[in-house]
């Protein structure tokens, strides 16, 4: 790459005579080639930071606020550099290798573990009959937490800056946390058995949403992850897993049933028919190309299911009939897992699915996905999570650079 050319991949600053729209002056250039992360510490002019990547996508992060810089664009921050501002960049993108074979890890402590999600460059996992919780950075060496007292905790999700848990056992027992390492008690609008908690933005108003077992306030509700309203399904049925996108809620019930669910608020709810009548105990949501796509599974058979809008729904196959419990989205994959098996299952589509192997037949319960790495724990056994990484995008070619006080 020439002079002109922008960014000139270099070890610091550089002398591109090509600068974005309001750029003053170079602060660093430079090019990703193997290592996915670098960390300096840069001198501006006390102007903002415009930000810029080619051939792949970076995560630029500019005194503690993480940008996302699509390749070949141009992003203007209200991050002002001066004198010592810390700055990392790391690759935006992963390969969409197949999540195939998954590689055996463990753990903090050996507990029964029920769910993982990720947030804020942390995996979080939750486990029953303990307060023993779990954090890892890498999805491959974790660090014991401690939860605000010992339930079954069956479902973790992240969102706007909180993790919140939930809990299986007949109790209004809920928690969160901002860092997730340190838990406070919450508590939940009424006494049952909570098993799944997502979260989602409509509009400008942040909802965690949580779904139980039976009962005539069978969901609830909360605008802060801290404190719940009850909310009321549509039916009373076993409540076994919620999910957001596309600015709508999806739940699916188990217990032999064809029965779900969708909200456009969290709050009030609008039955839906599931594709057949089966265990549902899992939904997620991805994207298919540009296509919304909703996921379900279901346990001891080989019922899968689709949707494209939330609302109605196609039956799939899965690869073969096994107690599928989780299901989860990322980097161009549906990934699920099963207990009391080495079998595993990935899809591009939601509709077609292939076979893939976890490393133990145990009882595998939750899986997710973040930072290039899928991750799974399991209720038992000695290897109590797995994970697949897919190898990072790389070149990262990239740019950051002073401009004016303020954005024109």
């Amino acid at each position: 790459m020439g002079q002109s050319t922008f960014p000139v991949p270099s070890s610091g600053s550089s002398t591109s005579t090509v600068l974005p729209v309001n750029a003053s002056s170079v602060i660093l250039d430079g090019s990703l080639t193997s290592a996915s992360t670098y960390t300096t510490t840069v001198n501006g002019n006390g102007g903002i930071a415009y930000l810029t990547a080619t051939d792949n996508p970076a995560t630029i992060t500019v005194g503690g606020t993480a940008y996302l810089v699509p390749s070949n664009t141009v992003v203007a921050t209200t991050a002002v550099v001066g004198s010592g501002v810390s700055v990392t960049v790391a690759n935006g993108a992963y390969q969409q290798a197949a999540p195939a074979t998954f590689t055996a890890g463990t753990i903090s402590s050996a507990n029964y573990w029920n769910a993982v999600t990720y947030g804020n460059g942390y995996f979080v996992a939750v486990a029953s009959s303990t307060t023993n919780g779990a954090y890892s950075t890498n999805g491959t060496s974790w660090t014991t937490s401690t939860m605000p007292s010992s339930t079954s905790w069956y479902s973790v999700t992240y969102g706007n800056g909180y993790f919140v848990a939930v809990s299986a056992a007949s109790g209004t027992t809920a928690a969160y946390s901002t860092n997730g390492t340190t838990w406070t008690a919450s508590t939940m609008p009424s006494s049952s058995q909570w098993y799944s908690v997502t979260y989602g933005l409509i509009g400008s108003t942040n909802y965690y949403v949580a779904v139980q077992q039976s009962g005539t306030n069978a969901g609830a509700y909360s605008t802060n992850g801290t404190s719940w309203t009850a909310s009321t399904m549509p039916s009373s049925n076993y409540w076994s897993g919620v999910t957001f996108g596309n600015g709508l809620f999806v739940a699916v019930a188990a217990g032999s049933v064809n029965v779900g669910a969708s909200s456009t608020n969290g709050s009030t709810w609008t039955a839906r028919t599931m594709s057949s009548s089966s265990n549902w105990f899992s939904v997620t949501y991805g994207l298919v190309g540009t296509t919304p796509t909703y996921v379900a599974v279901a346990n001891s058979t080989t019922a899968g299911a689709y949707s494209t809008n939330g609302t109605s729904w196609t039956a799939s196959t899965m690869p073969s009939s096994s107690n599928w419990v989780n299901v989860t989205y990322g980097n161009g994959y549906f990934v699920a897992v099963a207990q009391g098996t080495t079998a595993g299952a990935y899809s591009t589509n939601g509709t077609t699915w292939t076979a893939s192997t976890v490393p133990s037949s145990s009882n595998w319960t939750g899986v997710t996905y973040g930072n290039g790495k899928f991750v799974a724990v399991q209720a038992s056994g000695t290897t109590a999570t797995a994970y697949f990484a897919q190898s990072a995008a790389l070149p990262v070619n990239f740019g950051i650079y002073n401009g004016p006080t303020t954005i024109n």
